[in-house]
């Protein structure tokens, strides 16, 4: 069914209200007690002068308060999360099922994720992704919506029947649909184990297929097989690969794919929302089970590619239904549990994220010329990564969407 996002004025109000304010609010200036400029540099008493939705200049502040004085905040790029399911969301049940939903009903749950996302901090997201995705990416680029700058799949391969023939079709039809990249499952869930299920001829098949439509592709591959021969097809990403070790992450670092674990977030808001999800396709006891036992695993495999410096990790989360807004969770569990510098768990959610989607010389970076997505939060993240959830102003593309920092 075709969503339709021309819901009740009423209903959404407060928020084209909200987007509409915020566009008004140029030219500025933003003064930054400490600043991260995305790619592991930092200065004190910067003063970012923002000129429409870029950023056109960067220096000492001096004793300038600037149009937004956030002297005793950290400012950095806005963060960029490589993998979400907007439009995962509990329904009127409670469930992830989401019977009996209307289709306006279903935009307004979207629009939910895309605004709760937008306030923790989250400028820019991919969402992997569904066809209620275009109309919701539409209405944000108007500027009539406030949420994240969104990218998407559109849908995702999953058919294993396919002919490589067929799968180049599969590519065509959804880059004709407005796809921003290709999303397709070389291996089934970590909650059946993982195991390959494309063959090698038919991720190559995809892989090459993107390239040739322009387009990025992300291959869910928990299997090693599977990112061997992701990595060897030249596909863009692999996500998961909870089962890979030294030999797969080498490989991924020649060919110069981008790695994106999942390992803070996504399976502990399953156990979090168990009752919410136990029961729903392979939500059962045996899937849970293999999430549970996953956690470790997981963890296991994220040290061990940290020890691969060439390795390309990226941030994503794989963010579904009750995991909305928590995003930064993963950088956090990423510092605090597997051991990976602050610095470079905020590089791998702003500039080498940016790279994974080829916007760098976009977004993900503090610099004149780049577009004037930043935030401020309350502390010092490379001393205290969990000042990541306490983020207290938001500006995207040039519009402040969010700012409770006076008086801090």
């Amino acid at each position: 069914m075709r969503v339709q996002y021309a819901v009740s004025t009423l209903a959404v109000g407060a928020l084209l209200s909200l987007g509409a304010a915020a566009h008004a609010q140029q030219p500025m200036t933003v003064r930054a007690g400490m600043l991260l400029d995305g790619r592991g540099g930092f200065q004190r008493n910067v003063l970012v002068t923002i000129d429409g939705s870029k950023i056109a200049r960067m220096g000492d502040a001096g004793a300038q308060p600037g149009t937004y004085d956030f002297s005793r905040l950290t400012v950095l790029p806005g963060l960029i999360d490589t993998h979400v399911h907007i439009g995962a969301h509990f329904g009127k049940d409670g469930r992830a099922s989401n019977a009996g939903e209307s289709d306006g009903e279903r935009a307004l749950f979207h629009a939910e994720n895309a605004y709760t996302v937008l306030m923790s901090g989250f400028t820019t997201v991919q969402s992997i992704g569904q066809p209620t995705d275009v109309p919701l990416r539409e209405a944000i680029a108007r500027g009539v919506l406030p949420g994240p700058r969104l990218l998407t799949s559109v849908r995702q391969l999953t058919d294993t029947k396919l002919a490589p023939d067929q799968i180049r079709q599969f590519v065509q039809k959804t880059v004709a649909e407005g796809a921003d990249l290709i999303k397709i499952f070389a291996s089934k869930s970590i909650r059946e184990g993982g195991g390959q299920t494309l063959t090698d001829e038919q991720i190559a098949a995809a892989c090459g297929e993107a390239k040739a439509q322009g387009k990025r592709i992300w291959v869910h591959a928990q299997a090693a097989s599977a990112v061997r021969a992701s990595a060897l097809a030249g596909c863009t990403a692999v996500a998961h690969g909870s089962q890979i070790g030294d030999a797969d992450a080498d490989l991924m670092a020649k060919r110069g794919t981008f790695f994106e674990p999942n390992i803070g977030l996504v399976s502990q808001n399953y156990i979090e929302n168990r009752p919410r999800y136990f029961g729903i396709g392979n939500y059962d006891e045996a899937g849970f089970k293999f999430t549970e036992d996953g956690i470790p695993l997981k963890l296991s495999m994220f040290k061990m590619a940290l020890k691969h410096k060439d390795l390309k990790i990226i941030m994503g989360t794989d963010s579904v239904a009750g995991a909305h807004g928590q995003s930064a969770r993963e950088i956090i569990y990423r510092v605090q549990v597997g051991g990976q510098a602050p610095m470079d768990a905020i590089v791998a959610a702003t500039s080498l994220n940016a790279n994974a989607l080829a916007l760098q010389d976009r977004i993900g970076t503090l610099a004149p010329g780049m577009e004037a997505d930043l935030i401020a939060v309350d502390g010092d993240p490379l001393a205290d990564i969990t000042a990541l959830r306490r983020v207290v102003a938001v500006i995207k593309g040039g519009a402040v969407y969010r700012n409770v920092a006076a008086g801090r």
